[in-house]
């Protein structure tokens, strides 16, 4: 579905709003003069889901709006479709404006479900269009949802096991807690979660234990990890818990590595059959899990009229603030999708190797803005290109040279 941006141009005569919910939605249908057609709870189930749609439909063309699209929304969005029923979301904080709106301070699903409705028939530039039904899109946004769960999860294990070392072994932590994302040091604190389990295991049982999946680091790291152990002879009191706590933590952090790294390549293979895939990753720092983070936010762009509302969107448009005489400039907006603000920022760092996106941000550096505003600043020019790559389905061209000027001939 393209974006929904005019009632009119798009025909539709029913505007079906869901306040979905895990057992029961609640259902309000307005027709295009605001009067109500349906406003009912309605069962989270595709019976009763396409009995509702179905006869929705004998009034005109409907659109179906969620609140959200995903998880508790998913199986009305699929039902929708199956009947050839267009469907668009209403965002959250768009709607929590739009509510205030209405009159009442009352907070309940009838109340929501006839806001929804009410905001896709008088205010449609405020909807959002649902991903696409493409195979590929709705893979890879189910799995980079478990792979930034499966993130979060490395993240939090990473820093329980540092704090645990830290504990137990200052010395040791400040030798191995930068390397815990390699597999044969989480192969070591498994079987040797203690200072003096790692003494009795000597050079050679170190560099074994970590060989199999580490073996560059099983040449020089041993050596290393006796010489921290010998700067502390003190034996800190629960030293054996903590043991138990390294060795537990250590084998989960390993098994959620191994994981991510599995799930990775899938993503790779699936995010390569997407016709756009190859569109992003041409650009200059813009890699893999960026491409990814885009596409399933962004989707085609097709949602946007501009860049400045993609922009806008990823929180990277400046907000004005200005009142009377004394208050006058511009801020960074602390608005926007949080995650594809991230993606775009870190796509832009990422950037500076390429001699274009350098020079850019040097000029801003010589502008006085600070590292990360002038990073901002060329995420933002960056979310241009981005924008007409996707709009023109054309990968990334650098910009040319400009043409020197004519030399004149000596006399």
């Amino acid at each position: 579905m393209s974006e929904v941006d005019n009632t009119v141009e798009h025909g539709f005569d029913v505007f079906c709003g869901l306040d979905v919910g895990k057992s029961v939605h609640h259902a309000c249908a307005l027709d295009r003069a605001g009067k109500r057609l349906h406003d009912k709870p309605l069962p989270n189930d595709e019976a009763a889901l396409t009995e509702v749609f179905t006869r929705l439909t004998t009034h005109g063309r409907t659109l179906v709006v969620v609140d959200q699209p995903a998880s508790i929304g998913a199986l009305a969005v699929a039902v929708a479709r199956s009947l050839g029923i267009e469907v668009a979301y209403l965002p959250g904080l768009a709607m929590r404006r739009i509510a205030d709106l209405h009159p009442g301070q009352g907070k309940t699903d009838a109340r929501d479900a006839h806001v929804i409705a009410d905001a896709a028939r008088t205010m449609p530039h405020t909807l959002r269009r649902v991903g696409t039904d493409d195979e590929t899109l709705a893979e890879l946004t189910v799995l980079a949802g478990y792979d930034d769960d499966l993130a979060a999860q490395s993240t939090r294990l990473t820093n329980r096991l540092r704090d645990a070392l830290l504990h137990v072994h200052p010395a040791l932590e400040r030798l191995l807690g930068p390397r815990m994302d390699r597999g044969g040091v989480l192969d070591l604190l498994t079987a040797a979660p203690t200072p003096q389990d790692l003494r009795d295991l000597g050079e050679a049982g170190i560099a074994e234990a970590m060989r199999p999946r580490s073996p560059r680091l099983a040449k020089t790291l041993p050596t290393k990890i006796l010489a921290a152990l010998d700067t502390q002879t003190v034996v800190v009191p629960g030293t054996t818990a903590f043991g138990r706590v390294i060795a537990g933590v250590a084998a989960q952090l390993r098994e959620v590595r191994v994981e991510r790294d599995t799930l990775a390549a899938e993503l790779e293979e699936l995010l390569e059959a997407h016709p756009l895939a190859g569109v992003l990753t041409s650009m200059p720092g813009l890699g893999f899990r960026t491409a990814l983070k885009i596409l399933t936010i962004v989707g085609d762009g097709a949602a946007f009229p501009t860049a400045g509302h993609l922009a806008a969107y990823a929180g990277l448009a400046p907000v004005t603030r200005r009142s009377g005489t004394s208050i006058k400039g511009e801020t960074r907006s602390q608005r926007g999708n949080h995650a594809l603000k991230s993606a775009l920022f870190l796509s832009a760092f990422a950037s500076l190797a390429d001699p274009t996106s350098r020079a850019y941000y040097d000029r801003k550096r010589a502008e006085k803005k600070r590292h990360n505003a002038a990073l901002i600043c060329l995420a933002r020019r960056r979310t241009d290109v981005i924008y007409a790559m996707l709009r023109d389905r054309r990968p990334y061209e650098p910009p040319s040279a400009p043409t020197p000027p004519p030399v004149a001939a000596a006399a």
